[in-house]
């Protein structure tokens, strides 16, 4: 099979790019890019020199390229998005434009050429959970909260209309927030693992109690492929990580994990429409796709602790992109 990965050379793009290289000898990825601030082609280093893998740097709102890339590939595994919440908050038109518009431009073209695709969403499109809620599942009606969840929710409706309006071969996959290397360090983890590596307080945004489902990079990346192979036309599948913990909690986990003590605290005001709680229900992807979660999050958070202490060289190359 040969793929196109957009959006292949930020953090969970690049991890399924590598996974792809390295579990499928015969396969070929071209990786499409934009490198705005949170694209990095050091994420994909050990396979820029590998024969089976290419390079593009472009706009998935580049309909010319999009057609082009689309035309030659058989499948499409579409990662590209601005993913921060607060910087959705600060301004909303970058990510109406990739998320929405640039998903529009890769429907166009698969429609096309008939090709394969599936498209990667996030549990925030369903909204916030009460305490005693039911982890959300596939049928769980959409309530975005936040102009990133509206703009992802906008994409998985466009794409659910292109596949009952023109037959697209589409899948989509929703799931809780990820972690891992090569996360770029605006996010809690990666953030809060470097600040409290350099001796620096870290932000808590109003009592920490929010709760939140983290799933482990690589977990999410063999989910992606099993939905992209495996996956039924038109289905959508749920990936989550057990991992379920408030934000104090794990804040509090990675201090110790660190080394320092709980006055690197530093509780600011929350942000506008945060939401309360994410669970993820994957027991459809474990049913239909034989998928369930490998890294439990003691061991997920060791090892990315362990890559980011080993790898500061990128942190402070990561930093300068901001």
């Amino acid at each position: 099979m040969k793929l196109l990965v957009t959006g292949g050379a930020g953090f969970i793009g690049s991890a399924f790019v590598r996974y792809t290289i390295r579990e499928h000898a015969d396969d070929q990825v071209v990786t499409l890019d934009a490198l705005t601030y949170a694209g990095n082609t050091e994420n994909l280093q050990e396979v820029m020199e590998n024969p089976r893998h290419r390079f593009v740097k472009g706009d998935v709102c580049d309909r010319l390229l999009v057609n082009r890339l689309v035309a030659e590939c058989d499948a499409v595994a579409h990662f590209a998005a601005e993913t921060h919440v607060d910087r959705s908050i600060a301004g909303a038109n970058d990510f109406i434009r990739t998320n929405v518009l640039g998903t529009l431009s890769l429907l166009e073209a698969v429609k096309e050429h008939g090709k394969r695709f599936h498209h990667i969403s996030t549990d925030e499109v369903f909204g916030a959970l009460g305490p005693d809620d039911p982890p959300f599942n596939e049928d769980s009606p959409y309530k975005p909260r936040n102009p990133y969840s509206a703009s992802k929710a906008a994409a998985d409706h466009l794409v659910r209309a292109y596949v009952i309006t023109h037959g697209v071969k589409a899948t989509i996959s929703n799931c809780s927030n990820n972690y891992g290397p090569y996360h770029f360090p605006e996010k809690m983890i990666p953030l809060f693992i470097t600040r409290l590596l350099e001796g620096k307080r870290v932000p808590v945004y109003g009592d920490g109690l929010q709760v939140r489902d983290w799933i482990y990079v690589e977990d999410h990346a063999r989910g992606v492929d099993l939905a992209l192979r495996e996956g039924k036309v038109g289905e959508t599948y749920l990936f989550g990580g057990d991992g379920e913990i408030s934000n104090l909690e794990l804040t509090k986990k990675l201090i110790a994990s660190c080394g320092r003590d709980e006055s690197a605290i530093d509780h600011v005001a929350d942000r506008p429409g945060h939401d309360r709680r994410y669970a993820i229900d994957y027991s459809k992807a474990k049913r239909e796709l034989g998928w369930e979660p490998k890294i439990g999050l003691d061991e997920g958070l060791k090892r990315t602790i362990k890559w980011f202490k080993a790898h500061q060289d990128w942190v402070a190359r990561s930093k300068q992109r901001v």
